[in-house]
């Protein structure tokens, strides 16, 4: 808004000065030839009488005496009549006409040579005896001068004071640009989303708008806190009455039905949990802290391993950064799981490349169709071709890892790797490392 405000004053002030200075030389230009028509319509007349009363022997010789260092006059009866009138000089001889109406009778005839912002006037007259007296300015007649300095120095204070208004106007809009950048934040996890009241200030019109986006700002961010104990209430009340069904389906004598309902409450649990961490009603957002990423991967493939799935971790064993850890572990974990329930081998890398920590999870399941990639980071969203149906959970597991690698400031990526399988890549900004 602001480059757009100085483009429109700029443009309007630059075409303002421009049209006044070339209306300007244009009336300085008019009055520079009325000036050289009346001196040049003088001079004619003097010389056209003084010429034409000396003997024809002497008239070459007076001309040469009334050539001055501003016009030069030659006379001989064997000179070429002059050429037509040029047309734009119409007007200049109009003036000469004017000033000395004898000389209507001397067919006078006017020719502008060399074109230009300096040109040379000839022409000529016919005396009584039919003879031609030819003149010529010795002094450049400025036929066209725009005068580019003037138009140059007039705009130098314009510029001036158009820098000045838009700085003036820079500080009239600072109150929007507080607005965006609040506007920004709303709705992001963690600190970052913290509400920011932008000071009412600036013209009325700003200042209702500031207003207006504070009042919104208080009922969003209320409605999310209201949303958020509700959601921690509900998980909590839920986990109660589940545990006590665990613990009664355990004395369930029949071994086949103690199976599945251990199975349902699992998957019921496993339901909960990832709604909750979508939806983000499990308490206050979690602060940054230093973790050793390598540490938090291989335990991740250890407690895999332990309950019997192929899963290792190929890294460095130690690498720290600054990360949420319980977001991290639970994305990896939720990673991990989704592999191993598609997969024989699953393998957790870690490494630095291009400026960024890259930590993958790749495995060798039939991956997912490429037009379907994008598909499956939305939630609630589970491929039946892709993968299996027998996973629990509301496909809320990738969307989870979204949400905590753009709390990190990173990237999330999926692809199929050329040898088979799919590789999950988490990308993190490197400056976050120590």
């Amino acid at each position: 808004m602001l480059g757009r405000i100085v483009a429109i004053l700029l443009l309007t002030t630059a075409l303002e000065f421009g049209v006044s200075t070339l209306l300007y030389e244009r009336a300085s230009q008019f009055s520079v030839r009325d000036d050289e028509a009346r001196r040049l319509a003088e001079h004619l007349v003097i010389a056209r009488r003084l010429i034409a009363e000396s003997p024809p022997p002497r008239r070459e010789a007076m001309a040469a005496e009334l050539t001055t260092d501003r016009y030069e006059l030659r006379w001989s009866p064997e000179l070429p009549a002059p050429a037509r009138i040029s047309p734009s000089l119409d007007g200049m001889r109009e003036q000469v006409l004017d000033w000395e109406p004898s000389l209507a009778t001397s067919d006078l005839r006017l020719r502008l040579t060399s074109p230009g912002r300096s040109s040379v006037v000839t022409g000529g007259l016919r005396l009584p005896d039919g003879s031609w007296l030819h003149f010529r300015t010795l002094e450049s007649l400025r036929t066209l001068n725009l005068a580019w300095e003037r138009v140059l120095l007039a705009l130098i204070p314009a510029i001036a004071l158009i820098v000045i208004g838009g700085l003036l106007v820079r500080r009239t809009l600072l109150p929007m640009r507080q607005l965006a950048t609040a506007a920004d934040r709303v709705g992001r996890s963690g600190p970052e989303g913290a509400p920011i009241r932008v000071s009412e200030a600036g013209p009325g019109e700003v200042r209702r708008v500031v207003a207006a986006f504070n009042r919104m700002q208080a009922r969003i961010h209320r409605l999310i806190d209201d949303r958020t104990r509700a959601l921690a209430a509900v998980g909590h009340d839920l986990r109660t009455p589940l545990a006590r069904l665990r613990l009664r389906a355990e004395r369930v004598a029949d071994d086949e039905l103690r199976e599945t309902l251990d199975s349902d409450l699992a998957e019921m649990e496993a339901m909960i949990a990832s709604l909750l961490a979508f939806l983000g009603g499990e308490g206050e957002p979690e602060q940054p802290v230093l973790i050793d990423l390598a540490v938090l991967s291989a335990t991740v493939a250890d407690e895999a391993a332990d309950l019997g799935q192929n899963v290792t971790y190929d890294g460095p064993d130690h690498f720290e950064c600054r990360l949420r850890p319980s977001g991290m572990k639970r994305a990896l974990v939720n990673l991990v799981e989704n592999a191993v329930h598609h997969a024989d081998t699953v393998c957790i890398r870690l490494a630095v490349q291009d400026e960024a920590v890259v930590l993958s999870v790749e495995d060798d399941g039939p991956g997912i169709p490429e037009d379907s990639l994008p598909l499956v980071l939305e939630p609630f969203v589970r491929l039946d071709t892709a993968r299996k149906r027998d996973t629990i959970g509301f496909g809320l597991g990738l969307s989870i890892v979204v949400r905590a690698v753009e709390a990190e400031g990173g990237q999330f990526h999926l692809s199929n790797r050329p040898a088979g399988g799919l590789c999950a890549e988490i990308r993190l900004p490197l400056p976050g490392a120590a």
